[in-house]
């Protein structure tokens, strides 16, 4: 089995690279929340494929996000120590970076309920067509029951390239 490469750990031991740490950080924070951003106003319009279309740059620097996390954590206290001012922007920039992921979230959730609610009306507004229309257990009404469980209507089709 072929082991994956793992980047070594960062060890912070002096002030450059506790501000090197903090600028890599702060960096892959912004280009993932302006990213999350464009996503979000791309969805809210309509244009899912537009939205999606950076999903493995998005992955990609989600990847570096939570390897940056880690090496803070793990150097918490070199970070406190060389670079008390990093450590001060990193806290307000998640801060930020919290909002914007909870506003992506709540855009893509929308669209799921929107689009699920759309095929859940299809799919009614199919079988309701399909069924067959007569006289049933009253003036209009609908047909008593089958006794061989509901009626099938045509399958539903649903084209994942839009």
């Amino acid at each position: 089995m072929a082991e994956t490469s793992r980047p070594a750990p960062v060890r912070v031991a002096d002030a450059g690279s506790a501000e090197r740490l903090v600028a890599e950080t702060l960096s892959v924070m912004r280009e993932l929340e302006a990213l999350l951003g464009r996503e979000s106003d791309h969805i809210r319009v309509g244009r899912l494929g537009d939205g999606l279309a950076e999903a493995p740059q998005k992955t990609a620097l989600a990847g570096a996000y939570l390897q940056g996390l880690q090496a803070v954590k793990a150097n918490a206290v070199a970070l406190a120590r060389f670079a008390p001012e990093g450590v001060a922007a990193l806290r307000e920039a998640h801060g930020r970076f919290t909002d914007a992921v909870s506003a992506n979230q709540a855009v893509l959730a929308t669209a799921r309920a929107i689009s699920e609610g759309l095929l859940r009306n299809l799919s009614t507004e199919l079988t309701r067509s399909a069924e067959p229309k007569g006289y049933g257990t009253g003036y209009g009404g609908r047909p008593a029951p089958s006794p061989y469980g509901r009626s099938r209507s045509a399958p539903l089709v649903l084209s994942r390239s839009l």
